[in-house]
């Protein structure tokens, strides 16, 4: 017991419960079960440390990261690491709730390598294929699927769409409402016909489904008794359309919204607003989702290159007759409509730097032109 009368357990529980009010039951679980195994390794491994100021990074925080990598069945990379986060959270707290913990605990560099996935978009003739099976099969299943590879949204979002998630937002803007999610974020994803449609003929398989199994009113799909029994209709859905389409591998929801992903930058979509359409926070999680291929790298570089050579058009410069005008007053004349046509070609650049050095150099025609006011002078 702590000298206050209350056990460990018993501070991390009411924190624990304090923090179920704002988070989701999973977030909760987590933290449950990080606090639940660090608070076992104390009670085997050091019996003694009872209170939150005992707790020392050598051996006790130290030791529990070793009993982490040496556990049976072993404990991946991104399983110790949610451990790690979790626990370092509810100790960062504690302290600003007035309790005595030495900082420092968990460093940034005890935290094990994350695993780095590539993206998993499916490939264009899987995609094309699996897309017309899943319109062949046309039922509720199937156009659900459809509207998440159109969209991009993940399929917990698809599940969780109101019934009047389709919004317009002015003339010929439509936008997909997507609730509050993962993320804790809402977002309007933008909607073509094909999304449109996509959710009148949901809707219309909708009004055709028995009465028996409308059990939410609200929600865009039906039949669902839960979300998560939702989910498994749908990825078995998506299985069988897979394996009837001959896609050459195994098919995952999550892959329709890595595929939307890819094929957006393809487009010509820029990685902020590809961000945006994905309900990112951190473009660095977007750039997992994007498959950039050499054929996209050869074809990107070519036309950054043609732009960089049509960016800018150079004016012609207007001069004098030279011949009727070989004198000091000519050149004077032909400087200045050079600085003249200089500065339009200055005005058009974006390029701060290159803007600067256009200015030298017309300042050192200016320099020149007044060399020249110095000839004229000494001739009269």
């Amino acid at each position: 017991m702590s000298q206050s009368g209350v056990s460990l357990e018993q501070i991390f529980e009411t924190h624990i419960q304090t923090l179920a009010l704002t988070l989701r039951p999973g977030a909760v679980s987590g933290y449950c079960g990080a606090a639940r195994r660090f608070l076992s390794f104390l009670h085997t491994a050091f019996p003694r440390v009872r209170r939150l100021s005992q707790l020392r990074r050598d051996p006790h925080l130290l030791g529990w990261l070793r009993s982490l990598c040496e556990a049976q069945p072993p404990l991946s990379n991104k399983t110790r690491g949610t451990y790690l986060l979790c626990l370092r959270r509810l100790l960062d707290d504690l302290t600003v709730n007035g309790h005595s913990i030495r900082p420092d605990l968990i460093r940034r560099q005890d935290f094990p390598p994350q695993p780095q996935y590539l993206p998993r978009p499916l490939s264009p003739s899987d995609d094309q294929r699996l897309q017309q099976e899943l319109r062949r099969t046309d039922d509720l299943s199937a156009n659900a699927l459809l509207l998440t590879r159109a969209s991009g949204i993940r399929i917990g979002e698809c599940i969780d769409l109101a019934l009047d998630c389709l919004r317009q937002l002015g003339p010929d803007q439509w936008a997909l409402h997507v609730p509050v999610g993962k993320l804790h974020t809402e977002r309007l994803v933008p909607a073509d016909d094909d999304i449109r449609q996509l959710v009148a003929r949901i809707l219309t398989l909708r009004a055709l489904s028995p009465p028996s199994i409308l059990v939410n009113s609200e929600a865009l799909l039906l039949p669902r008794r839960s979300g998560h029994a939702f989910y498994w209709t749908l990825a078995r859905a998506l299985a069988k359309a897979a394996k009837l389409a001959a896609c050459s591998c195994t098919v995952t929801p999550h892959q329709l919204r890595h595929s939307y992903a890819s094929e957006m930058v393809r487009l010509g979509v820029s990685l902020p607003a590809l961000m945006q359409l994905l309900g990112h926070k951190d473009i660095r999680m977007t750039l997992r989702y994007v498959l950039v291929t050499q054929q996209d790298l050869q074809r990107e570089f070519h036309t950054a290159r043609h732009n960089a050579t049509q960016s800018h058009t150079l004016p012609t410069i207007s001069l004098p007759n030279l011949s009727a005008t070989a004198d000091i007053c000519g050149i004077r004349q032909a400087l200045a409509a050079t600085r003249h046509v200089l500065e339009m070609y200055r005005r058009q650049l974006s390029d701060e730097k290159t803007r600067r050095k256009l200015q030298r150099l017309d300042s050192r025609l200016l320099a020149v032109d007044s060399q020249l006011d110095l000839f004229a002078s000494a001739e009269k």
